[in-house]
């Protein structure tokens, strides 16, 4: 069972959660991830205005599972979603290989990979609820608000959160990378909000292009 389901009783109901009105959400639609739809990597790559060969190399890099034909389910689509955005950011493909592997290794951590799923790590994505308690990609949801993103970095999660890493349960090794995780997502959204005017801008300048 993942962290939500063993943690949500002991979830601190006193936590700040004004400071997602300073967080940047990534999700732009429904719960789109979960209406059972399913796709070819042309059909990905036509959604994204991308070549199959970019994202097949996207999966390579990210090690993601490879499927046949039109197999692939809509939190497959997301994720490339989310790291296709990012990378219109201007965030570097290193820096979002940097944070997959820590969530996945938070993920591992917390046992999510015990689901059976072969996409235990992609099957958050895409849904926008409580999207404060996501983690930015596999959007998998803690159960806590991350206020970590708005605060310096550093934080002791030990200290703020007691109620929530059982230490025997869960460990520090999870404490520790789940603070890794939060600072350098902390970092990537900097760098969206810095970057934001300028893509908002550039939009303004295309649309007077000759067509």
């Amino acid at each position: 069972m993942g962290l939500c389901g063993r943690v949500g009783r002991r979830v601190n109901h006193g936590c700040n959660q004004n400071f997602q009105n300073g967080y940047v959400p990534l999700a732009v639609a429904g719960d789109r991830a979960h209406s059972r739809r399913v796709h070819s990597l042309a059909d990905m790559a036509g959604l994204l205005n991308r070549s199959p060969v970019y994202l097949s190399g996207l999966q390579t890099r990210f090690a993601l599972p490879a499927y046949e034909a039109a197999a692939y389910p809509d939190a497959y689509l997301e994720f490339f979603r989310t790291v296709v955005y990012l990378r219109s950011f201007g965030i570097s493909e290193e820096t979002l290989r940097d944070l997959w592997i820590l969530e996945k290794k938070l993920l591992t951590l917390l046992h999510v990979d015990s689901t059976g799923s072969r996409t235990w790590f992609l099957d958050a994505c895409g849904r926008t609820t409580h999207r404060e308690r996501r983690l930015l990609l596999s959007n998998f949801d803690l159960g806590i608000p991350l206020d970590a993103r708005a605060v310096q970095t550093g934080l002791d999660f030990s200290d703020r959160l007691p109620e929530l890493f059982e230490g025997r349960a869960m460990g520090e090794d999870a404490l520790r990378v789940l603070d890794d995780c939060l600072k350098l997502e902390q970092t990537i959204l900097h760098d969206v909000r810095s970057e934001l005017p300028q893509i908002r801008s550039a939009t303004k300048w295309v649309a007077h292009l000759p067509k």
